[in-house]
């Protein structure tokens, strides 16, 4: 399959950044200049997965039960 054709089985949305439609060849962006500056972002941290506070209760608390090992 060509590059340059569009798969017509995948819907064509709009670019995550600026809201046109996207192009085929910059999916799911519009333009070369949006998906570099999603990588800009990307490549920033600006898009980071907020870390959970470990909860030091549970590493003091013994097993439960269910967890122990059986004599």
């Amino acid at each position: 399959m060509s590059d340059d054709a569009p798969d017509p089985t995948i819907p064509v949305g709009t670019c995550p950044i600026c809201g046109k439609p996207a192009a085929a060849a910059h999916r799911p962006f519009c333009s070369r200049r949006c998906s570099l500056i999603d990588l800009g972002r990307w490549l920033g941290g600006n898009y980071r997965v907020p870390a959970g506070e470990e909860n030091e209760e549970d590493e003091d608390r013994p097993p439960d039960d269910e967890d122990a090992p059986e004599d």
